[in-house]
């Protein structure tokens, strides 16, 4: 089973993609702003980790360059989650450190088969 981390500052988004996360088999655990985020990726150490980028106190590309930057950190994949689909969006999120990128409101078919992709690639799955 993995642990993923969903950094998501929307309770109906929160709620909505932990459920189906969990019926999937996913261990999940939340955070509410980057700088919570940061902190439960350094305890917690999760297979892989759900960015909001717009994300109150720590705004989640300021989080993900941290735990990037991080050794105990760096080698979590880490999926954009933005309503920011404007050009040079996607480009701004693989600069931060993002692994992959995906637009809300979530399709969640098309989000599961990038979190699958990126855990089989950590040989998580």
């Amino acid at each position: 089973m993995s642990k993923i981390l969903l950094v998501e500052d929307n309770e109906m988004n929160r709620d909505m993609l932990s459920r189906r996360l969990e019926r999937k088999g996913h261990q999940i655990l939340i955070a509410v702003d980057g700088e919570q985020g940061i902190a439960m990726a350094q305890a917690e150490k999760p297979d892989l980790i759900l960015m909001d980028m717009s994300l109150p106190v720590l705004d989640g590309w300021t989080a993900t360059r941290q735990l990037k930057e991080s050794a105990t950190t760096c080698a979590i994949p880490i999926i954009a989650l933005t309503a920011h689909a404007m050009s040079g969006d996607k480009e701004k999120c693989f600069e931060a450190g993002c692994d992959d990128y995906d637009t809300k409101p979530v399709e969640f078919a098309r989000l599961l088969e990038k979190i699958e992709a990126l855990l089989e690639k950590q040989n998580v799955v």
